[in-house]
Order: C-alpha cells, then structure tokens, then sequence
C-alpha cells in the first residue's frame, strides 16, 4: 500500500488488523502512527486501549496475550510496537499464529526504520497485512510535497516559493513541517504564500546560510565563502550536510554547462533543466565560470572530502582547502 492510498483508508475510517508502517524517513512514520492512533483509539479511553511494546525489549508472548485482550469502553484496542525491526527470532516466531488468525477488535501496529523483508515474520505480515513504506523524498519531490502540506493547511504556495521553501531547508521533514506551520501563521488570511513570504521566514535560520554559502562558492567570491564557511561551522552547522549543499548545487552547474556547451538556448535551459525560473540567470552565469573537465575535479575532490569527514579528518581545514581550491580554479587560464 501506497502512503497517499493508506491516508485515504485511515481518512475514510477503512481500518484493517494489521499494520506495518516503517521507512527511512521517521516524521513520516511518527505521522501515520499518530493518524491511525487518533482514528482508531478515543482519545478519552486511550489509557484502556493503548499497548506501547519496543521491539528491542519485549517478548512475544506479551505482544500476543495484549493483541488478544478486548478493548474496554470501545470498539477497538490498539497494540503498537515501535522499533519492530529490532523483534529477535523467538518474538516473532510467537506472533507468527496472530498473524493468520488476528483478533478483529485488535488494531496491531508495527513501527520500524528497517525490517528484514526475508524474514518469514514480516513476509507473512505483508500477505495479512498492510504494509506502508515512508520513504525520504529526493530534492526534486520537494515542490509536490510542501503544495501538499500547505493545501492540508487550508493554503495555496506559489509553485516558485515552494521550490525555494525545499531549497533552502532541504529534505528534513520536521524542518519543513515547522517553516511550513511558521507560514502559515505569518500569512493569516492570506490565501496564497509567495516568494517574499519564504524569505521573510526562513531568512533567520542557519539553512539560509548554507544556501548563501554554496552561492558564493559557485560565483568563486573566495572572500565571501571562507566568510560563510567561519560563520557556518561557529554555528555548529554539520559537514556532511554542507558538503551535501555543495554537491547539489553544482549538479545544477554541471547539467546548465553541459547545455550550454550543446549551444541549447537560453530560453530552453529550465524546460530542460527543472531549475525555478527565480534561480535560473544565477545559476547559469555561475556554470560560464567552469568547465566539464573543471567540474569533474570538483565531484573527484568532495568524493575525497567526504570519505575524510567519515574517517575524522579535521573538517574546517578540510573544507577551507576545498573551497579555496575551487573558488581559485582556472584562474590562471582565464
């Protein structure tokens, strides 16, 4: 089962036994547990009706003996069993006959980041029950997603300050659900979120810093990206995501480069790209500043930068050489 088919069921009221919600992205499962809880158990009679059971810590048998309990003061009882990846042998070998016969005023629902899909327990699970992954968007999902939310929120976001909204803060979850309720709340009776709305709220937090950062470092403003890359790690920004900031945006020079040595026209570069329209001009001024063979060294260089932040190098010197590197190369030639 798709997510977008799961909130439709749980919307509707259709509930099943079983449930199996897990993914590599926790505010999206954290999410649909809590719209199953709220649909399922009254939240008056939720002491009643609710087991928590962590998949690390209990036994299968009490799992079992709860899912078989009736509910008191309702139609149903609720057994959730977070970490359910982490379930070892003897636990699900247990659960294995309620999965074939479970309780039909029960609500069982497992919560993972991992599961081990071979494993009987869980294919079984799969057959008799609903399975619903949560995965992390990628970058190029952003727009969609902050739409969504925005129009859940009773709002319309122009698609442009959408895509800036995802640029800025990224692909964490709970930071968008946050800057999203933030606009929400600044724009009151204001149907439709723009551009200058984003700005004005997500100007004071450090993802507009980041974003400032990988725009200097792509313009070569040398001064200015060791300036940003100081006031980042003082600000106990992490590496790896920084790096991470880095490698997308000179994807984005990378593909306009490519375009432009193909002598595609400039009107034809964001049909052909998916860049906003808002950062087009920016981006393809700094693409001029490179070559391929200049932005194939740089993907070679933050390869060797990120394996040396994993293996503990000193990141802040690391990073100074990076991008004193890049913001100096090819000047020679030029």
């Amino acid at each position: 089962m798709k997510p977008e088919e799961f909130n439709r069921f749980v919307e509707k009221g259709e509930l099943g036994p079983l449930y199996l919600l897990y993914g590599d992205e926790p505010y999206l499962v954290e999410r649909a547990v809590k719209r199953l809880l709220d649909r399922v158990v009254d939240p008056g009679f939720r002491d009643f009706n609710l087991n928590v059971f962590y998949g690390n810590e209990c036994k299968g048998d009490e799992v079992f003996s709860a899912a078989q309990t009736l509910p008191m003061f309702a139609d149903r009882r609720v057994i959730l069993v977070k970490k359910a990846g982490e379930l070892n042998a003897a636990a699900q070998e247990i659960l294995l006959p309620y999965l074939q016969d479970p309780a039909p005023s029960t609500c069982l629902i497992l919560q993972a980041e991992k599961i081990d899909g071979r494993k009987k327990f869980f294919l079984d699970f799969k057959k008799r029950g609903e399975a619903v992954e949560f995965k992390r968007p990628y970058e190029n999902q952003l727009g969609p997603y902050i739409r969504d939310e925005i129009r859940a929120a009773g709002k319309r976001i122009d698609p442009s300050a959408a895509d800036l909204l995802g640029i800025l803060v990224g692909t964490n979850l709970q930071e968008l659900a946050s800057q999203v309720e933030k606009l929400c709340i600044y724009c009151g009776n204001k149907e439709v979120i723009g551009m200058d709305d984003v700005r004005a709220i997500v100007s004071d937090t450090k993802v507009e810093s980041v974003f400032e950062f990988t725009d200097a470092i792509g313009g070569k403003d040398l001064a200015k990206a060791l300036r940003m890359l100081t006031s980042l790690f003082r600000d106990g920004e992490v590496p790896i995501r920084m790096l991470g900031a880095v490698a997308r945006h000179f994807r984005q020079l990378w593909q306009v480069r490519e375009l432009l040595d193909r002598r595609v026209p400039s009107s034809e570069l964001g049909k052909a790209t998916g860049i906003n329209p808002y950062f087009l001009k920016k981006v393809t001024d700094q693409a001029r500043n490179y070559t391929v063979g200049e932005l194939r060294v740089i993907f070679e260089k933050m390869l060797e930068l990120d394996l040396a932040f994993k293996s503990g190098g000193r990141s802040e010197v690391l990073f100074e050489r990076f991008v004193t590197e890049v913001c100096t190369a090819g000047r020679s030639g030029r």
